[in-house]
């Protein structure tokens, strides 16, 4: 074998779909892709960030025996793999009493380098600084006469890291990501990219996971760019995949000679395939054997119902209607319509006996009262105790079906319509699953295992949405509309905005007092509410975390002064 340093190299990219605490599934994920990108010929595989161990492990890196046996399992992998292209994963890695966030180097029939993470996130969703030791700052790794930088995730998000690697000889940056979606992300990434390639005048792969954890889904969209910032390879978004890059060696450096670029969903449609992976993979890595829904006629159950549908096929769906004396006949006929349109099993169980006898149990004692939100709760607490009665008996997991509007704003019953065990639309305000529902009207999504046509009825879509607790009831009877309201949640929700700052943008000052009111004393309810697809900046929950017992509201007037007095 020549000791020159090679002119060809082909790298290729596992955008691989890991789990938590799956060691042995994830290795041997990685020995199939491996032995995939051998048929390919290429010389080297990378995996994503912390593949080995799942991406993100969250405190299990703090349990020693999960250490341990991460890094014996990539040692005896190293000494395991046949002949073949090396090896570059994300893994833990404990040394000196301190445990890493690191990318390490297997070849030749062992561990050729390690390297550890620089910057560690700890905003929004990430949380490493508790449980990761910071890194030095990293040189290159010589693979085969090749050197190879590789920035791990947050370490391209500012220019230290990699100036440091191309201060130190690297000819090619490799970045390896478990960076989650949201509406916005891509194109932020994007942007980061092309900074660091500008920067260093190198090259760069950016390699990252895909598949759902929990509330976060990663969209894969891994891509290649030139030093010249031109993209040369782009893989698809939401696929589970290895993709092969091909190198050569120019005077003036390294260079990715082919363009295979795929188009990637936008907008409704990516945060559409969002929901329908987040579910999927939530419900095949804990092992349920399908869900359960509450099919109300509604648009919010109807699509979540579409969703989980596209996400595991319809003899994994089972779906009941669960009338009462305030339910519609256009509810019951749109619901029947949409199950029928998914070719789903549609029990209906009505709910009259069940609410009578919670109420002759507590006539005793509320028998002087008057009627109020006390009887329409017992209505969601009923079709929330059959429900789990179902999942109890079948093993199908309940899947809730409040959107961010209801949650901010806390129009949810706890142990009611709360109950469950994820909610694909958690995330997405009421004027946004409207938009996804006729989306998916028109289109069928990439990898859906529902049906072709139109599956949501257009009279769900038009119809004035209710929760039909009582008579006549209508969600603008004590809320402004969709329109407003969603504009206002995300002006306090995702931005942060001081309420004379959104009252400028046309809303009335009582009107958002009201909606921030509500937004914080409902607090309490999204901390005991199910976990859901992550599609916005700002999600309810690892996101954004506000104090339940929480008496602060912003003095308008004092601000004002404030500026007065500037």
């Amino acid at each position: 074998m020549s000791n020159s340093p090679p002119s060809r190299l082909k790298i290729a990219l596992a955008q691989a779909n890991p789990t938590v605490g799956d060691l042995d599934g994830n290795i041997a994920k990685l020995v199939e892709m491996r032995a995939e990108a051998h048929g390919l010929g290429a010389d080297l595989i990378v995996f994503p960030e912390l593949f080995v161990t799942g991406y993100p492990p969250e405190d299990l890196v703090l349990k020693p025996a999960f250490q341990l046996a991460a890094r014996r399992r990539v040692e005896a992998l190293a000494a395991e793999l046949g002949p073949g292209p090396g090896v570059l994963t994300g893994t833990i890695w404990s040394e000196g009493g301190k445990v890493y966030n690191a990318v390490a180097l297997l070849d030749g029939g062992k561990v050729e380098a390690v390297r550890y993470k620089v910057d560690l996130p700890n905003y929004g969703v990430f949380d490493e600084k508790r449980i990761f030791a910071q890194g030095g700052m990293p040189g290159p790794i010589n693979f085969r006469g090749v050197r190879l930088g590789v920035p791990i995730c947050e370490d391209i998000w500012a220019a230290d890291v990699a100036e440091c690697l191309v201060e130190g000889g690297a000819e090619i940056l490799i970045s390896v990501n478990g960076s989650p979606f949201d509406w916005t992300k891509p194109d932020v990434r994007m942007n980061q990219a092309v900074a660091r390639v500008t920067e260093t005048g190198l090259p760069l792969a950016y390699l990252n996971q895909v598949g759902g954890q929990d509330e976060l889904v990663f969209d894969g969209a891994s891509f290649v760019l030139n030093a010249n910032c031109a993209l040369a390879v782009q893989a698809p978004a939401w696929d589970e995949l290895v993709i092969l890059s091909e190198w050569q060696k120019r005077p003036e450096g390294w260079h990715c000679a082919q363009e295979q670029c795929a188009l990637l969903e936008e907008g409704d449609a990516a945060a559409y395939q969002a929901c329908l992976l987040g579910i999927r993979d939530y419900v095949n890595k804990n092992g349920f054997p399908g869900v359960v829904v509450g099919l109300s006629g509604g648009i919010d159950s109807a699509l979540v119902t579409a969703i989980a549908t596209d996400a595991l096929g319809s003899e994994r769906m089972r779906t009941v209607m669960m009338p009462y004396r305030y339910t519609s006949s256009e509810s019951l006929r749109d619901a029947e319509a949409c199950a029928k349109a998914l070719g789903l099993r549609y029990d209906v169980l009505p709910i009259e006996a069940a609410v009578a006898g919670v109420q002759k149990t507590l006539a005793p004692v509320l028998a002087e009262r008057e009627p109020d939100a006390t009887e329409e709760n017992i209505q969601a607490r009923v079709r929330g105790i059959i429900l789990m009665a179902i999942s109890n008996k079948f093993g199908g997991m309940v899947v809730t079906t409040g959107n961010k509007s209801e949650m901010s704003v806390g129009y949810a019953t706890l142990y009611g319509d709360m109950n469950g065990g994820f909610n694909p639309v958690k995330d997405l305000y009421k004027t946004e699953v409207y938009r996804l529902a006729r989306w998916r009207n028109a289109h069928v999504p990439k990898g859906a295992m529902g049906p072709g046509d139109m599956v949501i009825p257009q009279t769900i879509i038009t119809r004035v949405p209710s929760a039909e607790l009582r008579p006549d009831q209508t969600d603008q009877d004590s809320l402004p509309t969709y329109e407003v309201l969603d504009d206002i949640l995300a002006c306090l929700v995702e931005r942060e905005m001081p309420i004379d700052e959104i009252v400028a943008r046309g809303h009335a000052s009582q009107t958002v007092r009201q909606i921030e009111r509500m937004l914080y004393i409902a607090e309490y309810k999204r901390r005991q509410a199910a976990p859901g697809v992550k599609i916005s900046s700002r999600n309810f929950g690892r996101d954004r975390r506000y104090p339940i017992t929480n008496r602060y509201r912003e003095d308008v007037r004092a601000a004002h002064a404030e500026k007065k007095t500037t």
